[in-house]
């Protein structure tokens, strides 16, 4: 049920142009897309814990999980838990954390999440796993990926799920590990080492198996499920369909919070070099930049707390079309990227300060759901 209507007048300026098809010899209309949007925002829900992901069912209802361990189907205005999840360890940052639909789900009925789990060995373990849904109950579930080693800080698990065009599976996951210090003598250096689960962007088929295009890594012979490395805390996914990129949102340590182009065998960096500082103020590394490593194409100083990202492709929202949203939790804003030739040209704030925005995604409807904590709630923001 919609709680709450609040008609917000957002003027920003900002233009992003981009070609469309139109019949020979028509004139194309172009007003929409250099002109601001007035867009309202609809409260759908509230009352809950860390609502971390959601995504939607074909039919139209939303699935979103809870970090404390539950996930919901809400079809209408009816709420109803999902039940049959694994065991979920909630430690730390650890917990239920993303779920995505498959773009195939009316012929596979596949649903995906990705969620802390227990290492037989001691700490969290990362898990990525695939399952059906009857009648609200998980039905076929199958692990996919499992990390190789344990999680003992209890932190930085990432993660998000998106597909390419050819529906491919990416999933993005923190370095886990022992601790967060950066430097060239960290004692953690899951991210770089390829045969580490952690701190990797990983690609896979939906059936878990290894696409073709994977690149082999340094030290290997074969392609495995490891896409890129070097990444530190990514809570950021999201598939460009203007482009067919893939752009990710990490943590950095204090300030130097990153945007990626995602490509294939690419190293970005982490634990090595950062744009922000340990902890303790002590720098990370002398120079941010590092031959052989891939630089962000944006980042904050302070840090944001980057989290969940969508790429806004509704014509509705007009000149904001083409814009890239990504979520902010230490500064509690939305950010509202202008990209131009895969850059990032102007940022501007949207619901600011109303708590910490940890994910967004686009509905086929093409509004924009917003999950927000402090109480944990899913608003929507409509272009009028």
């Amino acid at each position: 049920m919609i709680n709450r209507t609040l008609i917000l007048s957002i003027a920003f300026a900002g233009i992003f142009s981009c070609s469309t098809s139109k019949k020979e010899g028509a004139v194309e209309d172009t007003s929409q897309m250099t002109t601001e949007p007035s867009v309202k925002t609809e409260q759908l829900i509230t009352g809950y814990e860390v609502i971390w992901g959601m995504d939607f069912l074909p039919n139209g209802d939303l699935l979103f999980t809870e970090k404390k361990g539950k996930l919901h189907r809400k079809s209408g205005d009816k709420i109803t838990e999902i039940t049959g999840l694994p065991t979920i360890n909630t430690s730390g940052q650890g917990g239920l954390l993303d779920v995505r639909v498959s773009p195939q789900f009316n012929s596979n009925g596949w649903v995906f999440i990705s969620y802390a789990g227990n290492h037989p060995g001691g700490g969290g373990s990362f898990n990525l796993m695939r399952f059906k849904l009857v009648n609200d109950q998980i039905t076929e579930p199958k692990i996919l990926l499992t990390s190789n080693s344990a999680n003992t800080m209890t932190g930085h698990y990432g993660s998000r799920i998106d597909f390419d065009e050819a529906g491919n599976l990416f999933v993005s996951i923190g370095e886990g590990g022992s601790t967060s210090y950066g430097g060239a003598n960290s004692p953690n250096k899951n991210a770089q080492d390829v045969n580490s689960t952690w701190g990797k962007v990983h690609r896979l088929t939906q059936d878990g198996g290894i696409p073709a295009g994977n690149p082999i890594l340094a030290g290997n012979t074969a392609p495995t499920t490891v896409y890129s490395y070097g990444h530190r805390n990514p809570q950021g996914l999201v598939y460009n369909p203007f482009t067919k990129d893939i752009w990710e949102a990490e943590h950095g340590p204090k300030g130097g919070d990153e945007v990626n182009i995602i490509k294939a065998g690419n190293n970005y960096g982490w634990p090595l070099v950062s744009y922000g500082v340990n902890y303790d103020d002590k720098p990370v590394s002398a120079s941010p930049t590092m031959a052989g490593v891939t630089d962000p194409v944006h980042k904050w100083i302070p840090s944001i707390g980057a989290c969940g990202m969508a790429f806004i492709t509704d014509k509705k929202f007009k000149s904001w079309t083409g814009n890239l949203l990504v979520g902010g939790l230490a500064l509690q804003y939305l950010a509202r990227l202008e990209i131009k030739d895969n850059n990032v040209v102007k940022e501007h704030k949207l619901l600011d300060k109303v708590g910490r925005i940890r994910h967004v995604r686009q509905a086929p409807d093409g509004s924009i759901y917003v999950s927000i904590e402090g109480p944990g709630r899913i608003v929507r923001l409509v272009p009028e």
